[in-house]
Protein backbone atom coordinates (compact mmCIF):
# COMPACT_ATOMS: atom_id res chain seq x y z
CA UNK A 1 0.00 0.00 0.00
CA UNK A 2 3.09 2.71 0.92
CA UNK A 3 4.52 1.64 -2.07
CA UNK A 4 1.54 2.70 -4.42
CA UNK A 5 1.30 5.60 -2.62
CA UNK A 6 5.23 6.02 -3.02
CA UNK A 7 4.70 6.04 -6.75
CA UNK A 8 2.13 7.78 -7.17
CA UNK A 9 3.77 10.31 -5.12
CA UNK A 10 6.49 10.52 -7.81
CA UNK A 11 3.81 11.25 -10.96
CA UNK A 12 2.67 14.19 -8.90
CA UNK A 13 3.88 17.48 -10.50
CA UNK A 14 4.57 19.14 -7.40
CA UNK A 15 5.20 23.48 -7.79
CA UNK A 16 4.47 25.87 -5.43
CA UNK A 17 2.17 28.38 -7.19
CA UNK A 18 -0.77 26.95 -9.71
CA UNK A 19 -2.27 29.28 -11.78
CA UNK A 20 -5.77 28.65 -13.90
CA UNK A 21 -6.40 30.69 -16.50
CA UNK A 22 -3.99 32.47 -19.07
CA UNK A 23 -6.06 35.76 -19.68
CA UNK A 24 -4.85 38.78 -18.99
CA UNK A 25 -4.38 38.81 -15.17
CA UNK A 26 -3.44 34.84 -15.29
CA UNK A 27 -0.42 35.80 -17.54
CA UNK A 28 0.13 39.10 -15.39
CA UNK A 29 0.66 36.93 -12.23
CA UNK A 30 2.48 34.23 -14.25
CA UNK A 31 5.20 37.34 -15.53
CA UNK A 32 5.33 39.15 -11.60
CA UNK A 33 5.94 35.43 -10.08
CA UNK A 34 8.03 34.95 -12.73
CA UNK A 35 10.02 38.17 -12.04
CA UNK A 36 10.54 37.22 -7.67
CA UNK A 37 11.92 33.72 -8.57
CA UNK A 38 8.81 32.44 -7.80
CA UNK A 39 8.15 28.57 -9.89
CA UNK A 40 4.55 27.73 -11.03
CA UNK A 41 2.44 26.38 -13.05
CA UNK A 42 -0.03 28.12 -14.97
CA UNK A 43 -3.01 26.12 -17.06
CA UNK A 44 -4.99 27.90 -19.67
CA UNK A 45 -7.74 25.81 -21.53
CA UNK A 46 -7.70 27.54 -24.68
CA UNK A 47 -5.23 26.45 -27.75
CA UNK A 48 -3.83 30.41 -27.21
CA UNK A 49 -4.12 34.03 -26.33
CA UNK A 50 -7.12 36.61 -27.33
CA UNK A 51 -8.03 36.87 -30.82
CA UNK A 52 -10.44 39.56 -30.20
CA UNK A 53 -9.45 43.25 -29.72
CA UNK A 54 -10.73 44.08 -26.66
CA UNK A 55 -9.69 45.38 -23.61
CA UNK A 56 -7.84 47.54 -24.53
CA UNK A 57 -7.00 50.60 -21.80
CA UNK A 58 -4.14 50.39 -19.68
CA UNK A 59 -4.03 52.93 -17.07
CA UNK A 60 -1.15 54.60 -15.85
CA UNK A 61 -0.37 52.32 -12.70
CA UNK A 62 -0.74 48.98 -14.43
CA UNK A 63 1.72 50.34 -17.12
CA UNK A 64 4.08 51.60 -13.99
CA UNK A 65 3.75 47.40 -12.83
CA UNK A 66 4.38 46.58 -16.26
CA UNK A 67 7.68 48.91 -16.41
CA UNK A 68 9.13 47.87 -13.22
CA UNK A 69 8.36 44.01 -14.51
CA UNK A 70 10.23 44.88 -17.81
CA UNK A 71 6.81 44.58 -20.27
CA UNK A 72 6.66 48.06 -20.57
CA UNK A 73 8.80 48.42 -24.04
CA UNK A 74 7.55 45.86 -25.47
CA UNK A 75 3.43 46.78 -24.69
CA UNK A 76 4.13 50.48 -26.59
CA UNK A 77 5.44 48.56 -29.68
CA UNK A 78 2.40 46.33 -29.81
CA UNK A 79 0.32 49.38 -29.21
CA UNK A 80 1.94 51.95 -31.96
CA UNK A 81 -0.67 51.57 -34.42
CA UNK A 82 -3.02 53.54 -31.71
CA UNK A 83 -0.66 55.53 -29.65
CA UNK A 84 -2.03 58.58 -31.25
CA UNK A 85 -5.85 57.62 -30.14
CA UNK A 86 -6.68 59.78 -26.92
CA UNK A 87 -10.23 61.22 -26.74
CA UNK A 88 -14.38 59.86 -26.33
CA UNK A 89 -16.45 61.21 -28.46
CA UNK A 90 -19.98 61.13 -28.25
CA UNK A 91 -21.94 61.77 -31.01
CA UNK A 92 -25.50 60.80 -32.73
CA UNK A 93 -23.83 60.72 -36.73
CA UNK A 94 -20.32 60.49 -38.00
CA UNK A 95 -20.76 62.53 -40.63
CA UNK A 96 -20.23 66.31 -40.17
CA UNK A 97 -18.66 67.77 -37.12
CA UNK A 98 -21.78 67.00 -34.63
CA UNK A 99 -21.62 65.81 -31.26
CA UNK A 100 -19.08 66.59 -28.44
CA UNK A 101 -16.19 65.24 -26.87
CA UNK A 102 -16.38 63.96 -23.36
CA UNK A 103 -12.28 64.41 -22.89
CA UNK A 104 -10.35 64.74 -26.27
CA UNK A 105 -6.80 63.96 -24.61
CA UNK A 106 -6.12 61.64 -21.99
CA UNK A 107 -3.32 63.66 -20.41
CA UNK A 108 -3.67 67.04 -21.32
CA UNK A 109 -1.00 69.51 -20.37
CA UNK A 110 1.51 66.49 -19.51
CA UNK A 111 0.95 66.62 -16.32
CA UNK A 112 0.72 63.15 -15.06
CA UNK A 113 4.11 63.40 -15.52
CA UNK A 114 4.90 64.97 -11.99
CA UNK A 115 3.13 61.95 -10.51
CA UNK A 116 4.12 58.70 -12.63
CA UNK A 117 7.45 57.45 -15.02
CA UNK A 118 4.75 56.18 -17.05
CA UNK A 119 1.02 57.23 -19.12
CA UNK A 120 -1.40 55.08 -20.27
CA UNK A 121 -1.20 52.91 -23.30
CA UNK A 122 -3.99 51.84 -25.53
CA UNK A 123 -3.01 48.20 -26.14
CA UNK A 124 -6.00 45.82 -27.02
CA UNK A 125 -6.11 42.77 -25.25
CA UNK A 126 -5.46 40.32 -28.44
CA UNK A 127 -2.08 42.55 -28.87
CA UNK A 128 -1.20 42.64 -24.98
CA UNK A 129 -1.28 38.83 -24.37
CA UNK A 130 1.17 37.91 -26.46
CA UNK A 131 3.89 40.50 -24.79
CA UNK A 132 2.77 39.34 -22.07
CA UNK A 133 3.03 35.77 -22.65
CA UNK A 134 6.87 36.06 -23.85
CA UNK A 135 8.15 37.85 -20.81
CA UNK A 136 6.61 35.43 -18.63
CA UNK A 137 7.94 32.46 -20.40
CA UNK A 138 11.94 33.23 -20.23
CA UNK A 139 10.79 33.59 -16.53
CA UNK A 140 10.72 30.53 -14.05
CA UNK A 141 7.04 29.30 -15.30
CA UNK A 142 5.85 26.56 -16.76
CA UNK A 143 2.97 28.21 -19.22
CA UNK A 144 0.05 25.03 -20.90
CA UNK A 145 -1.97 26.18 -23.11
CA UNK A 146 -4.87 24.02 -24.49
CA UNK A 147 -4.92 22.63 -20.44
CA UNK A 148 -7.79 22.49 -18.40
CA UNK A 149 -7.85 21.80 -14.48
CA UNK A 150 -10.67 18.91 -13.79
CA UNK A 151 -10.61 19.39 -10.40
CA UNK A 152 -9.04 20.51 -7.71
CA UNK A 153 -8.92 20.09 -3.63
CA UNK A 154 -7.24 22.05 -0.84
CA UNK A 155 -6.45 21.13 2.22
CA UNK A 156 -4.76 22.67 5.87
CA UNK A 157 -1.14 22.03 3.42
CA UNK A 158 -1.91 22.94 -0.10
CA UNK A 159 -4.12 22.21 -3.37
CA UNK A 160 -4.12 19.32 -5.41
CA UNK A 161 -5.51 19.57 -9.03
CA UNK A 162 -5.73 16.87 -12.03
CA UNK A 163 -5.07 18.84 -15.35
CA UNK A 164 -6.18 17.39 -19.00
CA UNK A 165 -4.77 18.17 -22.13
CA UNK A 166 -7.27 19.07 -24.76
CA UNK A 167 -4.85 18.01 -27.35
CA UNK A 168 -3.87 14.58 -26.32
CA UNK A 169 -6.17 14.13 -23.51
CA UNK A 170 -3.12 13.30 -20.89
CA UNK A 171 -4.18 13.37 -17.20
CA UNK A 172 -1.41 15.33 -14.98
CA UNK A 173 -1.80 15.21 -11.00
CA UNK A 174 -0.27 18.41 -9.64
CA UNK A 175 0.35 19.22 -6.15
CA UNK A 176 1.17 22.96 -5.31
CA UNK A 177 1.58 25.02 -2.01
CA UNK A 178 -1.08 28.21 -3.44
CA UNK A 179 -3.64 27.98 -6.29
CA UNK A 180 -4.46 31.22 -8.06
CA UNK A 181 -7.68 31.17 -9.64
CA UNK A 182 -7.67 33.81 -12.81
CA UNK A 183 -10.54 31.96 -14.75
CA UNK A 184 -13.42 34.28 -15.31
CA UNK A 185 -16.59 36.02 -14.30
CA UNK A 186 -17.96 32.54 -13.89
CA UNK A 187 -14.92 31.02 -12.36
CA UNK A 188 -15.72 27.30 -11.28
CA UNK A 189 -13.11 27.33 -9.07
CA UNK A 190 -15.31 30.35 -7.35
CA UNK A 191 -18.68 28.04 -7.38
CA UNK A 192 -16.57 25.13 -6.18
CA UNK A 193 -15.59 26.91 -2.73
CA UNK A 194 -19.51 28.43 -2.46
CA UNK A 195 -17.89 32.17 -2.74
CA UNK A 196 -20.90 34.11 -2.76
CA UNK A 197 -20.86 37.72 -4.53
CA UNK A 198 -22.30 41.41 -3.54
CA UNK A 199 -23.75 43.91 -6.39
CA UNK A 200 -26.33 44.28 -8.67
CA UNK A 201 -25.68 41.99 -11.41
CA UNK A 202 -25.94 42.02 -14.81
CA UNK A 203 -26.06 45.64 -16.18
CA UNK A 204 -26.11 45.20 -19.93
CA UNK A 205 -25.17 43.12 -22.68
CA UNK A 206 -23.34 43.83 -25.83
CA UNK A 207 -22.37 42.00 -29.58
CA UNK A 208 -18.78 43.09 -30.25
CA UNK A 209 -19.00 42.85 -33.84
CA UNK A 210 -15.46 43.30 -35.76
CA UNK A 211 -15.38 44.51 -39.46
CA UNK A 212 -13.56 46.09 -42.07
CA UNK A 213 -14.50 49.41 -44.10
CA UNK A 214 -12.12 50.74 -46.20
CA UNK A 215 -14.39 54.06 -46.81
CA UNK A 216 -14.90 54.48 -42.83
CA UNK A 217 -11.45 56.14 -42.22
CA UNK A 218 -12.42 58.82 -44.67
CA UNK A 219 -15.51 59.44 -42.69
CA UNK A 220 -14.22 59.50 -39.20
CA UNK A 221 -11.03 61.63 -40.93
CA UNK A 222 -8.59 63.22 -38.12
CA UNK A 223 -10.50 62.50 -35.45
CA UNK A 224 -8.07 59.84 -33.07
CA UNK A 225 -10.56 59.26 -30.41
CA UNK A 226 -10.20 55.64 -28.32
CA UNK A 227 -14.22 55.13 -29.04
CA UNK A 228 -16.92 57.05 -29.99
CA UNK A 229 -20.14 56.54 -28.33
CA UNK A 230 -22.87 56.86 -31.22
CA UNK A 231 -26.07 58.22 -30.02
CA UNK A 232 -28.86 57.46 -32.99
CA UNK A 233 -31.54 56.59 -31.17
CA UNK A 234 -32.48 53.93 -33.53
CA UNK A 235 -28.99 52.68 -34.15
CA UNK A 236 -26.91 53.17 -31.20
CA UNK A 237 -23.53 51.85 -30.32
CA UNK A 238 -19.75 52.09 -29.72
CA UNK A 239 -17.23 52.40 -32.28
CA UNK A 240 -13.20 51.26 -31.64
CA UNK A 241 -10.93 51.40 -34.21
CA UNK A 242 -8.12 48.63 -34.65
CA UNK A 243 -5.87 50.08 -37.10
CA UNK A 244 -7.48 53.59 -38.16
CA UNK A 245 -7.91 52.32 -41.53
CA UNK A 246 -10.25 49.41 -42.40
CA UNK A 247 -10.19 47.41 -39.51
CA UNK A 248 -13.07 48.24 -36.85
CA UNK A 249 -14.77 46.95 -33.84
CA UNK A 250 -18.79 47.96 -32.95
CA UNK A 251 -20.29 47.31 -29.64
CA UNK A 252 -24.31 46.92 -30.43
CA UNK A 253 -26.88 46.60 -27.55
CA UNK A 254 -27.98 43.19 -27.43
CA UNK A 255 -31.34 42.99 -24.70
CA UNK A 256 -31.50 38.84 -24.22
CA UNK A 257 -33.93 39.56 -21.14
CA UNK A 258 -36.38 41.13 -24.06
CA UNK A 259 -35.73 37.51 -25.97
CA UNK A 260 -33.30 38.74 -28.30
CA UNK A 261 -31.03 35.85 -29.68
CA UNK A 262 -27.54 36.07 -30.82
CA UNK A 263 -28.79 34.63 -34.31
CA UNK A 264 -30.74 37.47 -35.01
CA UNK A 265 -27.70 39.72 -34.87
CA UNK A 266 -27.20 38.64 -38.94
CA UNK A 267 -24.48 39.91 -40.76
CA UNK A 268 -27.35 42.07 -42.25
CA UNK A 269 -28.77 43.63 -39.23
CA UNK A 270 -25.25 44.12 -38.45
CA UNK A 271 -24.28 46.02 -41.33
CA UNK A 272 -27.26 48.05 -41.71
CA UNK A 273 -26.90 48.92 -37.72
CA UNK A 274 -23.33 50.41 -38.18
CA UNK A 275 -24.01 52.14 -41.50
CA UNK A 276 -27.15 53.98 -39.79
CA UNK A 277 -24.56 54.51 -36.41
CA UNK A 278 -22.12 56.21 -38.65
CA UNK A 279 -24.54 58.10 -40.76
CA UNK A 280 -23.58 56.80 -44.57
CA UNK A 281 -25.95 54.20 -45.84
CA UNK A 282 -23.62 52.68 -48.25
CA UNK A 283 -20.90 52.45 -46.61
CA UNK A 284 -18.58 49.75 -47.54
CA UNK A 285 -19.09 46.82 -44.15
CA UNK A 286 -17.81 43.80 -43.98
CA UNK A 287 -18.70 41.70 -40.94
CA UNK A 288 -15.78 39.43 -39.76
CA UNK A 289 -16.67 38.39 -36.07
CA UNK A 290 -19.06 38.76 -33.45
CA UNK A 291 -18.96 37.84 -29.70
CA UNK A 292 -21.46 38.30 -27.37
CA UNK A 293 -20.35 40.17 -23.69
CA UNK A 294 -21.81 41.06 -20.58
CA UNK A 295 -21.32 44.10 -18.13
CA UNK A 296 -22.04 43.89 -14.52
CA UNK A 297 -20.91 44.84 -11.18
CA UNK A 298 -20.41 41.83 -8.78
CA UNK A 299 -17.45 41.47 -6.16
CA UNK A 300 -16.76 38.13 -4.69
CA UNK A 301 -17.67 38.41 -0.92
CA UNK A 302 -14.03 36.72 0.12
CA UNK A 303 -10.94 36.60 -2.18
CA UNK A 304 -9.38 34.08 -0.21
CA UNK A 305 -10.08 30.37 0.97
CA UNK A 306 -7.49 29.15 2.55
CA UNK A 307 -4.86 28.11 0.04
CA UNK A 308 -6.98 29.65 -2.86
CA UNK A 309 -6.97 33.16 -4.51
CA UNK A 310 -9.15 34.44 -6.47
CA UNK A 311 -8.15 37.33 -9.29
CA UNK A 312 -9.18 39.34 -11.91
CA UNK A 313 -12.95 38.41 -13.21
CA UNK A 314 -13.41 35.24 -10.71
CA UNK A 315 -12.99 38.31 -7.72
CA UNK A 316 -14.63 41.14 -9.35
CA UNK A 317 -16.70 41.97 -12.22
CA UNK A 318 -17.75 45.58 -13.41
CA UNK A 319 -18.62 47.96 -16.50
CA UNK A 320 -15.90 48.35 -18.66
CA UNK A 321 -15.89 52.15 -19.06
CA UNK A 322 -13.09 52.97 -18.38
CA UNK A 323 -11.23 50.09 -18.82
CA UNK A 324 -11.15 49.30 -14.46
CA UNK A 325 -11.99 45.48 -14.69
CA UNK A 326 -8.60 44.41 -16.39
CA UNK A 327 -6.71 46.84 -14.89
CA UNK A 328 -8.03 45.94 -11.11
CA UNK A 329 -7.43 42.73 -12.26
CA UNK A 330 -3.83 42.98 -12.94
CA UNK A 331 -3.01 45.60 -9.72
CA UNK A 332 -4.81 42.31 -7.81
CA UNK A 333 -1.88 39.68 -9.21
CA UNK A 334 1.01 42.20 -8.66
CA UNK A 335 -0.39 42.80 -5.01
CA UNK A 336 -0.89 38.90 -4.27
CA UNK A 337 2.42 38.05 -6.49
CA UNK A 338 4.93 39.66 -3.99
CA UNK A 339 2.79 38.50 -0.84
CA UNK A 340 3.23 34.92 -2.43
CA UNK A 341 6.89 35.39 -2.77
CA UNK A 342 7.71 36.53 0.24
CA UNK A 343 5.76 33.61 2.43
CA UNK A 344 7.16 30.98 -0.08
CA UNK A 345 10.27 32.91 0.60
CA UNK A 346 10.44 32.97 4.31
CA UNK A 347 10.45 36.38 4.80
CA UNK A 348 6.91 36.74 5.55
CA UNK A 349 4.02 34.94 7.83
CA UNK A 350 1.60 32.94 6.64
CA UNK A 351 -1.29 35.59 7.81
CA UNK A 352 0.41 38.56 5.39
CA UNK A 353 -1.85 36.52 2.61
CA UNK A 354 -5.09 37.84 4.35
CA UNK A 355 -4.04 41.34 3.72
CA UNK A 356 -4.93 40.76 -0.37
CA UNK A 357 -8.43 40.17 0.82
CA UNK A 358 -8.07 42.72 3.01
CA UNK A 359 -6.39 45.62 0.41
CA UNK A 360 -8.05 44.18 -2.71
CA UNK A 361 -11.43 43.80 -2.01
CA UNK A 362 -12.58 47.31 -0.92
CA UNK A 363 -10.84 48.33 -4.25
CA UNK A 364 -12.87 46.61 -6.45
CA UNK A 365 -16.11 47.59 -4.64
CA UNK A 366 -15.16 51.25 -4.53
CA UNK A 367 -14.06 50.85 -8.44
CA UNK A 368 -16.54 49.02 -9.58
CA UNK A 369 -19.61 51.54 -8.12
CA UNK A 370 -17.19 54.42 -9.94
CA UNK A 371 -16.82 52.13 -13.21
CA UNK A 372 -21.33 52.26 -13.25
CA UNK A 373 -21.14 55.53 -12.96
CA UNK A 374 -18.92 56.07 -15.77
CA UNK A 375 -21.27 53.79 -17.98
CA UNK A 376 -23.93 56.00 -17.18
CA UNK A 377 -22.05 59.43 -17.56
CA UNK A 378 -21.16 57.91 -21.26
CA UNK A 379 -24.56 56.87 -22.41
CA UNK A 380 -23.10 53.36 -22.65
CA UNK A 381 -24.93 51.46 -25.63
CA UNK A 382 -27.26 48.77 -23.76
CA UNK A 383 -27.00 50.61 -20.22
CA UNK A 384 -30.34 51.76 -18.74
CA UNK A 385 -29.03 53.09 -15.31
CA UNK A 386 -31.67 53.45 -12.35
CA UNK A 387 -33.23 55.97 -11.28
CA UNK A 388 -30.74 58.35 -9.51
CA UNK A 389 -27.61 56.90 -11.09
CA UNK A 390 -24.78 58.79 -13.34
CA UNK A 391 -25.01 62.36 -11.38
CA UNK A 392 -23.04 65.15 -12.89
CA UNK A 393 -19.64 64.63 -14.44
CA UNK A 394 -16.82 63.10 -13.00
CA UNK A 395 -13.82 65.05 -11.94
CA UNK A 396 -11.17 63.03 -13.35
CA UNK A 397 -10.16 59.23 -13.10
CA UNK A 398 -6.43 59.41 -11.53
CA UNK A 399 -7.77 59.51 -8.22
CA UNK A 400 -9.37 56.20 -9.12
CA UNK A 401 -6.70 54.69 -11.04
CA UNK A 402 -3.41 56.25 -9.09
CA UNK A 403 -4.94 57.11 -6.04
CA UNK A 404 -6.03 54.32 -4.25
CA UNK A 405 -5.24 53.06 -1.46
CA UNK A 406 -5.02 50.78 1.85
CA UNK A 407 -6.75 51.99 5.09
CA UNK A 408 -5.90 48.55 6.50
CA UNK A 409 -3.47 46.02 5.21
CA UNK A 410 -0.18 45.25 5.22
CA UNK A 411 0.44 48.74 6.66
CA UNK A 412 1.10 50.62 9.80
CA UNK A 413 0.04 53.94 10.89
CA UNK A 414 -2.78 54.11 7.95
CA UNK A 415 -5.91 56.00 8.76
CA UNK A 416 -8.27 53.09 8.79
CA UNK A 417 -11.18 55.25 8.04
CA UNK A 418 -9.57 56.98 4.98
CA UNK A 419 -11.43 56.36 1.90
CA UNK A 420 -9.95 53.73 -0.38
CA UNK A 421 -10.51 55.92 -3.42
CA UNK A 422 -10.08 59.66 -2.32
CA UNK A 423 -12.02 62.48 -4.11
CA UNK A 424 -8.83 64.12 -4.76
CA UNK A 425 -5.30 62.69 -5.98
CA UNK A 426 -2.96 62.59 -2.98
CA UNK A 427 0.87 60.97 -3.48
CA UNK A 428 2.40 62.44 -0.40
CA UNK A 429 3.68 59.50 0.98
CA UNK A 430 0.91 58.61 3.27
CA UNK A 431 0.92 55.08 4.34
CA UNK A 432 -0.88 52.46 2.61
CA UNK A 433 -1.00 54.81 -0.60
CA UNK A 434 1.13 54.34 -3.35
CA UNK A 435 4.57 55.65 -2.84
CA UNK A 436 5.65 59.12 -4.63
CA UNK A 437 7.59 59.08 -7.91
CA UNK A 438 10.46 61.20 -8.24
CA UNK A 439 13.64 61.01 -10.66
CA UNK A 440 16.93 59.83 -9.01
CA UNK A 441 20.44 58.81 -10.44
CA UNK A 442 21.38 55.35 -8.83
CA UNK A 443 25.35 54.71 -9.97
CA UNK A 444 24.47 57.36 -12.40
CA UNK A 445 21.24 55.74 -13.80
CA UNK A 446 18.41 57.67 -13.75
CA UNK A 447 15.27 56.20 -12.78
CA UNK A 448 12.32 57.12 -10.99
CA UNK A 449 11.95 55.80 -6.90
CA UNK A 450 9.36 53.54 -8.49
CA UNK A 451 11.95 51.37 -10.45
CA UNK A 452 13.28 50.81 -6.64
CA UNK A 453 10.11 48.73 -5.52
CA UNK A 454 9.62 44.82 -6.76
CA UNK A 455 11.57 42.22 -5.05
CA UNK A 456 12.33 43.67 -1.16
CA UNK A 457 11.24 46.35 0.78
CA UNK A 458 12.95 49.26 1.14
CA UNK A 459 13.64 52.07 3.27
CA UNK A 460 14.27 55.64 2.34
CA UNK A 461 16.30 57.64 4.77
CA UNK A 462 18.56 60.85 4.00
CA UNK A 463 21.58 61.13 2.99
CA UNK A 464 22.97 62.55 5.91
CA UNK A 465 21.90 59.83 7.78
CA UNK A 466 21.11 62.30 11.37
CA UNK A 467 18.89 59.53 12.74
CA UNK A 468 21.04 56.54 12.24
CA UNK A 469 18.13 55.17 10.00
CA UNK A 470 20.75 53.09 7.61
CA UNK A 471 23.06 51.96 9.91
CA UNK A 472 19.75 50.37 11.56
CA UNK A 473 18.55 48.77 8.60
CA UNK A 474 21.67 47.19 7.53
CA UNK A 475 22.21 45.86 11.19
CA UNK A 476 18.85 44.16 10.80
CA UNK A 477 19.16 42.98 7.62
CA UNK A 478 21.71 40.98 8.75
CA UNK A 479 20.26 39.46 12.16
CA UNK A 480 16.45 38.60 10.76
CA UNK A 481 15.44 36.77 7.53
CA UNK A 482 13.90 39.82 5.30
CA UNK A 483 15.27 41.28 2.36
CA UNK A 484 15.41 44.86 3.70
CA UNK A 485 16.98 47.26 1.18
CA UNK A 486 18.43 50.66 2.16
CA UNK A 487 18.81 53.63 0.39
CA UNK A 488 20.26 57.74 1.52
CA UNK A 489 18.86 60.00 -0.65
CA UNK A 490 19.69 63.61 -1.02
CA UNK A 491 22.77 64.89 -2.50
CA UNK A 492 26.83 64.59 -1.98
CA UNK A 493 28.60 62.00 -1.76
CA UNK A 494 26.71 60.11 0.73
CA UNK A 495 23.60 59.39 -1.02
CA UNK A 496 23.13 56.22 -2.49
CA UNK A 497 20.33 57.77 -4.41
CA UNK A 498 21.17 61.17 -5.93
CA UNK A 499 17.85 63.48 -6.22
CA UNK A 500 17.10 65.50 -9.72
CA UNK A 501 17.23 69.39 -9.70
CA UNK A 502 16.02 70.56 -5.81
CA UNK A 503 13.87 68.10 -5.55
CA UNK A 504 13.34 67.24 -1.87
CA UNK A 505 12.55 63.26 -1.26
CA UNK A 506 11.53 64.18 2.57
CA UNK A 507 8.48 66.79 2.13
CA UNK A 508 7.78 64.60 -1.03
CA UNK A 509 7.22 61.84 1.74
CA UNK A 510 5.81 63.90 4.31
CA UNK A 511 9.06 63.69 6.48
CA UNK A 512 11.63 65.67 7.80
CA UNK A 513 15.16 65.12 6.95
CA UNK A 514 15.24 62.89 10.10
CA UNK A 515 12.34 60.95 8.79
CA UNK A 516 12.33 57.52 6.97
CA UNK A 517 9.94 55.97 5.04
CA UNK A 518 9.66 52.22 4.42
CA UNK A 519 8.17 51.10 0.97
CA UNK A 520 6.98 47.42 0.48
CA UNK A 521 7.62 45.35 -2.85
CA UNK A 522 4.34 47.09 -4.73
CA UNK A 523 5.34 50.01 -4.44
CA UNK A 524 2.82 51.28 -1.19
CA UNK A 525 4.04 53.21 1.54
CA UNK A 526 4.23 50.73 4.50
CA UNK A 527 5.09 53.26 7.27
CA UNK A 528 6.52 56.22 7.65
CA UNK A 529 8.34 58.25 10.73
CA UNK A 530 7.99 61.70 10.40
CA UNK A 531 11.41 62.30 12.56
CA UNK A 532 14.19 60.79 14.16
CA UNK A 533 13.41 58.24 17.17
CA UNK A 534 15.82 57.00 19.54
CA UNK A 535 16.19 53.59 18.69
CA UNK A 536 15.58 53.36 15.22
CA UNK A 537 16.60 49.55 14.53
CA UNK A 538 14.26 48.46 17.47
CA UNK A 539 11.36 50.75 15.81
CA UNK A 540 12.01 49.31 12.47
CA UNK A 541 12.26 45.79 13.74
CA UNK A 542 8.71 46.37 15.16
CA UNK A 543 7.48 47.67 12.31
CA UNK A 544 8.59 45.19 9.76
CA UNK A 545 7.28 42.56 12.27
CA UNK A 546 3.47 43.74 12.16
CA UNK A 547 3.66 44.76 8.13
CA UNK A 548 5.03 41.24 7.18
CA UNK A 549 3.02 39.09 9.90
CA UNK A 550 6.20 37.84 11.49
CA UNK A 551 5.86 36.17 14.73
Amino acid sequence: MNQRADQADHRTLRVPVLIVGGSLVGLSTSLFLGRLGVRHLLVERHAGTSIHPRGRGNNVRTMELFRVAGAEEGIHRAAATLADNHGILQTPTLVGDAGEWLFKEIDPGGGLARFSPSSWCLCSQNDLEPVLLDQAARLCGELRFNTEMLSFDSDPDGVGAVLKSRETGEHTAVRADYLVAADGPRSPVREQLGIGQSGPGDLFHNVSVTFRSRALADVVGERRFIVCYLTNPDADGALLPVDNREHWVFHAPWHPEHGETLEEFTDERCIEHIRRAVGVADLDVEITGRAPWHAAQRVAERYRSGRVFLAGDSAHEMSPTGAFGSNTGIQDAHNLAWKLAAVLGGWAGEKLLDSYDTERRPVAEATSARAAVRSAEHSHPGFTPPPGAGGGRQRGILNVALGYRYPQGAVVGADPAAAVVPENLDLSGEPGSRAPHLWVRRAQERVSTLDLYERTPVLLSDAGDPSGWHRAAVRLAQRIPVPLTSYRVGTGTGADLVTDGDADWAQAHGVTRGGAVLVRPDGFVAWRSAGPVADAETVLHEVLAEALALD
